[in-house]
């Protein structure tokens, strides 16, 4: 790999933890932390207070196991991912802005969150996600198998434009489901990592 250090021998290098894509911390690194980082598959920097080697972890044990390297489109800035074992800042925290290191789904997290406020909110006059969650777990559950049934149905014909509809009817019913169940998209991809052998 070619690498463009600067003028002092240093390349930033962007640390991504590589399941949940989190933006972890940023270090710098010269050719012998690059190198050492390689041998040991433990992320090391260049301190450029203390003017030497540093192994993240080398103090803490919160090491930052190495999982990839890549190079960006000028040769000048390195993306690394690891599976971090323990929070990443110095201050305790998972990653150096105070932020929560967990799975994101995109949207469908944004969802979760909706859904979930609403069935503490318990508004049924303004909610229909509040007013199925009071109807109890049955009538949720019931709700997933009738959208499952419409979405097959869709999925025999030709109009895409209504499978669509009918699985994104069905996603969100399922996500209520899962909540009335007491579970989040996390726990499924818990389960599905399992299986992953």
């Amino acid at each position: 790999m070619t690498i463009k250090y600067d003028d002092n021998g240093l390349v930033p290098a962007i640390i991504q933890d590589a399941t949940t894509k989190t933006v972890l911390m940023l270090g710098y690194m010269n050719e012998d932390a690059y190198q050492k980082t390689l041998e040991t598959k433990k992320v090391t920097f260049f301190s450029r207070s203390k003017q030497r080697l540093w192994t993240k972890g080398e103090e803490s044990g919160n090491f930052l196991n190495l999982v990839s390297i890549k190079n960006d489109c000028d040769n000048d800035t390195l993306l690394i991912q690891v599976n971090p074992a323990g929070p990443t800042c110095h201050k305790g925290t998972d990653n150096c802005w105070g932020e929560e290191n967990q799975s994101s789904y995109g949207f469908f997290s944004t969802l979760e969150e909706v859904i979930k406020e609403r069935v503490e909110n318990k508004d049924t006059s303004k909610s229909y996600v509040a007013s199925l969650f009071s109807k109890g777990i049955n009538k949720v559950a019931q709700k997933v198998g009738e959208e499952a049934v419409e979405t097959v149905i869709e999925a025999m014909d030709n109009n895409d434009e209504l499978f669509l509809y009918e699985s994104a009817d069905l996603l969100f019913h399922y996500l209520m489901l899962l909540q009335a169940k007491g579970f989040t998209l996390k726990d499924i991809e818990t389960e599905l990592k399992s299986r992953h052998k």
